[in-house]
């Protein structure tokens, strides 16, 4: 199938999950031609902030495969995916991500994450919901035992 049968179905999985009641974003995992996985925004439906559409499409396709990486697959969705989603995404390595809408067509919307991004250039105190960094003596100690693990699985 080409790329934009597929955005339509991302489209369509939107459109449906508006009707709903839910966010209007849709995203699907493709695997040699072969949808794997859909996802919907589902923020308000399950009070959860990280139930995007392509997270959600993720966990699935991961549940599936059996795998936390999404080798040989590809990410369709409805919308540029956002700052959360982008790192997801960078996480679970897909092979490619195809997307219809912009970012400007979502904050069009009303679904504006210029301000994450913004957020992102400002020293950690200087933001919007402080980060206060706390020093311990043992603050690196998980990555010194990470690093020292026989047998780990790198990710």
């Amino acid at each position: 199938m080409k790329p934009e049968s597929f955005i339509q179905q991302a489209i369509d999985v939107a459109v449906e999950n508006v009707r709903r009641g839910g966010g209007p974003f849709g995203a699907l995992i493709v695997k040699d031609g072969i949808v794997i996985a859909t996802g919907a925004n589902q923020v308000t439906r399950l009070n959860d902030p990280t139930a995007h559409a392509e997270i959600v499409a993720i966990r699935e396709a991961c549940r599936v495969l059996g795998d936390f990486q999404l080798a040989g697959c590809d990410l369709y969705t409805s919308c540029e995916p956002f700052p959360m989603c982008l790192g997801a995404i960078y996480w679970a390595r897909p092979a490619r991500v195809f997307f219809a809408a912009t970012h400007d067509d979502a904050a069009a919307a009303g679904f504006d994450d210029a301000f994450i991004y913004s957020q992102m250039e400002l020293p950690h105190s200087e933001r919007s919901i402080p980060m206060l960094r706390v020093v311990l003596e043992d603050s690196t100690r998980p990555f010194q035992d990470w690093v020292n693990q026989p047998g780990k699985t790198e990710y």
